[in-house]
């Protein structure tokens, strides 16, 4: 074991991040971990601060993996031209305990997040399936990385802001794909799976239950900023972690927020259910902590970041 500990800023984090296809395998891998009862991922402490503003405490412990992630998500600093989400990603040895690498959360949980909702994409929607993102903050960029490297062929963004749009057709082409763009949610109704990205809290922005197919898929990243109790009555839910669903959906989801039935992580490999399908990925220190762990590993072996002494 080292005497030293070493600090990832976000540039490191980025250029020791897995590629999209290799970040998928390590969400599927995660959620199947979470869905066992080999980790221990206690439901998030929080606390509240600013203007509709949060901050988390995440600790994961698993077979070889230790850590926690103190992550924060401040939707008026999208305002303010600073990140929305923030914070730090501690990666401990799972004997020692000792803390090894210390790392900038943002890069890390814009990956691990677009790669989770691509292993639900992989398992339950086809690639030659039409496929929306409503928002165009960091995590559309992220989600664009992840369609492109699975080959999903049909992908729309739907924004609020026009100006938002182009740039995010662009960084498409950038990454070889051709995708469109819309101001209007009329977009959603042929979508055969729907990922949500607005701010977290916001009212009057949740999708029509009668303007969607019957058999889509909803990846809301948003809580109930765009599903709602109403749309998620008419699916089946599963969840990520269904213990930290049922701790937190009466307040983040409102107390008529129908309850989680099922693990993702013990659906991946099986068929998907008839009729509409809410995967609720809360982001669970789980995925943290398999992605974490990878970027680590792969700092060290390419000399990326600080070393300090303990």
């Amino acid at each position: 074991m080292s005497d030293q500990l070493r600090y990832l800023a976000d540039a490191d984090v980025t250029a020791a991040l897995p590629g999209p296809l290799r970040a998928v395998e390590l969400a599927a891998q995660a959620l199947r971990l979470r869905a066992g009862s080999a980790v221990q991922v206690p439901p998030k402490p929080q606390v509240t601060f600013g203007a509709n503003a949060f901050a988390d405490a995440m600790p994961v412990a698993a077979p070889g993996l230790l850590g926690c992630k103190w992550i924060t998500l401040v939707p008026a600093n999208a305002e303010r031209g600073l990140p929305t989400a923030a914070g730090l990603m501690v990666v401990c040895d799972a004997e020692t305990g000792l803390p090894v690498c210390v790392m900038a959360a943002g890069a890390l949980t814009a990956l691990r997040t677009a790669a989770v909702t691509g292993a639900c994409l992989r398992a339950f929607v086809p690639t030659t399936e039409p496929v929306a993102f409503v928002g165009t903050g960091t995590q559309a960029r992220s989600h664009l990385r992840v369609l492109a490297a699975l080959g999903y062929a049909h992908v729309t963004v739907v924004g609020r802001r026009a100006e938002a749009l182009t740039p995010l057709q662009e960084f498409a082409g950038g990454l070889g794909m051709e995708i469109g763009v819309t101001q209007s949610r009329e977009a959603l109704r042929g979508a055969r799976a729907i990922v949500t990205g607005l701010p977290i809290g916001l009212h009057g922005t949740q999708l029509d239950c009668g303007n969607l197919r019957d058999d889509v898929v909803l990846l809301p990243l948003d809580y109930a900023s765009s599903v709602g109790p109403e749309l998620a009555a008419t699916c089946t839910v599963w969840s990520d972690d269904v213990d930290q669903f049922a701790a937190v959906a009466p307040v983040k989801m409102g107390e008529r927020y129908p309850p989680a039935t099922g693990w993702v992580g013990r659906h991946l490999g099986g068929p998907r259910p008839s009729g509409r399908l809410l995967c609720q990925n809360l982001g669970n220190a789980a995925s943290d902590i398999v992605v974490a762990a990878e970027v680590a590993a792969n700092a060290a072996q390419l000399g990326l970041g600080a070393l300090l002494p303990r």
